[in-house]
């Protein structure tokens, strides 16, 4: 099953209107908003992003690996604006295309969120919902990785 990219954009809208009307506590707990600048357009464009926050960093998967709006944005541009549960801050985005970090990064969602990671990687990557750790290895060739390292953080 390959993941539906329009349907997608539909999802997005919902957990941004969430946002907006206040239920980022409710939605933040596996979702975060990431604001980066346009690489083209020098806009501010707002993504919701599924996130594990670990030793103080937020850390992004990218399914779409470089090929994402958002990682390329981050690439030009790597100031970000975070907004997450009732937290919003500015971050230092760094792109990791370290296989092995990015298996990392899937073996501690796998670990925190069994069903919901273990479901994806069975429909949408094709593999079993336990992975074993060269199957991540392979897996991260086709995606990537952001983490997000805070400035200064206020609540809102």
């Amino acid at each position: 099953m390959k993941l539906n990219w329009q349907r997608m954009k539909y999802i997005q809208k919902l957990h941004r209107v969430l946002y907006a009307i206040g239920l980022g506590p409710i939605v933040g707990k596996l979702i975060l908003l990431l604001t980066t600048t346009g690489r083209k357009s020098g806009l501010k464009r707002v993504t919701p992003l599924q996130y594990e926050e670990i030793d103080g960093k937020y850390y992004l998967g990218s399914a779409r690996g470089l090929k994402a709006d958002w990682v390329r944005n981050i690439q030009a541009d790597s100031q970000v604006e975070i907004r997450v549960k009732s937290l919003r801050f500015q971050g230092q985005a760094e792109v990791i295309d370290d296989p092995a970090r990015l298996a990392d990064f899937v073996e501690i969602r796998l670990e925190r969120h069994p069903r919901m990671i273990g479901l994806l990687m069975e429909k949408v990557h094709g593999l079993s919902k336990n992975p074993t750790r060269e199957e991540l290895e392979k897996l991260a060739e086709t995606e990537a990785l952001v983490t997000v390292t805070p400035n200064k953080i206020k609540d809102e």
